[in-house]
This record gives structure tokens, sequence and C-alpha cells, in this order.
């Protein structure tokens, strides 16, 4: 899985790399965080085809995901992009995306946090009753928490642990070194990172974010440029039991 994609500079480097990421590390499928995809805000029909079309299959998100009002009437017509579960009931698109990847049924789930994040529902509450839905013959479930605190990640980590093949976190932009295996067979990273520009504050542009620190008013933040990385996760699953064997963090520098 890729960490949050940010702006063009993380979108190109996705683009550009995905191929080669899919060939050395033999990935059946490839998921990315995508709610930072167009200029650090949402995303657009046009930019989601484009990933789909050169090797992602699945786009999680989180709490920028309806920023851009176009992402509204899109994500209801494709489910291979999901938004957090626990948005409240008759929000568009799905929490979940169920498939078959070389004829193993997978399903991905995405919850969003509540310490420090925009009003929701309880996640925990939430991923109970999406796994429940999910059939019990589909083995391998993943899970995008999308979350601030590193304690609330922690906690769905262990909440899930043997019962879903891996949790990892998105949303802070900062990779962390805590990948594992869970005792029960659950693969746990508190935050896979960021793709884009290391340039700026979590990719976007640092004369413009400190600004908004220091004035008021200050204009929306645009996104940074240079100094690209390639933040991801590799979870080796056994198909059968649909317990995790390992996790690999993956951080490459990307010259554009």
């Amino acid at each position: 899985m890729i960490g949050d994609v940010v702006a063009k500079p993380g979108r190109m480097a996705v683009l550009e790399r995905i191929q080669d990421l899919r060939e050395q590390h033999q990935v059946d499928l490839a998921i990315m965080n995508a709610e930072n995809l167009a200029g650090g805000f949402s995303v657009t029909p046009s930019l989601c085809e484009q990933l789909f079309s050169s090797g992602i299959d699945v786009m999680t998100s989180g709490n920028h995901i309806f920023d851009k009002k176009e992402a509204i009437d899109y994500i209801a017509k494709q489910p291979r992009l999901i938004r957090p579960a626990n948005y409240p009931p008759g929000t568009p698109g799905s929490g979940c995306w169920t498939g078959t990847v070389n004829g193993t049924s997978v399903a991905v789930v995405n919850v969003m946090g509540r310490v420090f994040m925009p009003p929701s529902d309880d996640p925990f509450r939430i991923v109970n009753e999406v796994l429940r839905n999910v059939p019990a013959d589909t083995k391998v479930r993943l899970v995008d928490i999308h979350a601030e605190a590193t304690s609330e990640k922690v906690a769905m980590g262990w909440f899930l642990d043997g019962r879903v093949s891996a949790v990892v976190g998105t949303h802070t932009h900062v990779q962390t070194a805590d990948e594992r295996v869970l005792p029960q067979g659950t693969a746990y990273l508190t935050d896979i990172g960021m793709t884009g520009s290391y340039a700026g504050v979590i990719g976007m542009s640092k004369s413009d974010v400190i600004a908004r620190f220091t004035t008021v008013p200050a204009r929306r933040a645009e996104h940074a440029s240079g100094q690209v990385r390639i933040c991801a996760a590799v979870i080796d699953i056994d198909q059968t039991t649909g317990k995790a064997l390992r996790i690999e963090r993956v951080n490459l520098s990307h010259e554009q």
C-alpha cells in the first residue's frame, strides 16, 4: 500500500514507478491513499482514472475526500475509490471494496479516527459492522485507518488482531518505524507516510503553511515541489488463512 499521495509530485512519482514497484515486490494488489491527490485536496475523476489505468487497483481516502465537488458523483460510481466507512449514513460511496485478486477474495476497508479529526461515527463499532458483512470466505482483509492520534491507530491494530490481515495508518504524512506482525497474525504499521514533496510541510508549500500558522487571514496552501519520496508498505499474506507473514516498509527517493 502506498501512503498519502500528495498533489502532482506524489502523483507523478506513483505514475512513473508503480509498474517497477509491482514487479520488484511481486505485488498482486496495489492500494494507495488518494485523499490529497488533486493539488493536496480530494480527487478528480480524470486523475483517479489515470492512476487506475497505470497500475493502482484500489484507492482509500480520508477527511479531504469531498473537498472537490466532482468527487461526490465520481465516488458514487467508482467502487474502487472508497471513503471512511464511519461517515454518516447516506454519504456517497462505500467504506469497503471487495473483489477477487488472482482467484483470492479480498476486502479493503477504510475508517477514520475521531481524535483531533472532523466529527464521525465510532470507527471501532463501524469496522465491526463492516467486517460482519464481509463474506466469511474472504480471508484477506486490509484496513486503512486514517487518523491523527498514534494511540487510536495502535488501539485499532490490537482491536483487529487476528480478524484482518493488516491494519495500516494514514493521515499524518510521516512514516513510522513500528512495522510488525501482531501475535494473532495481523500486520501493523502506525503510518505508512507520505508520497510527495518533502521540501515543504507535509507536502505543502512551507511559506504558505508558515503563513497559516503566523498570520490571519492566510490563503490556502499550495503544494510543495522537489525532494520527492515514495512511502509504502509491502505486506505478504497467506491467501488461505488471511494471516500476514511479513510487512516491509518502503521509503524511496524519486527524482523528477
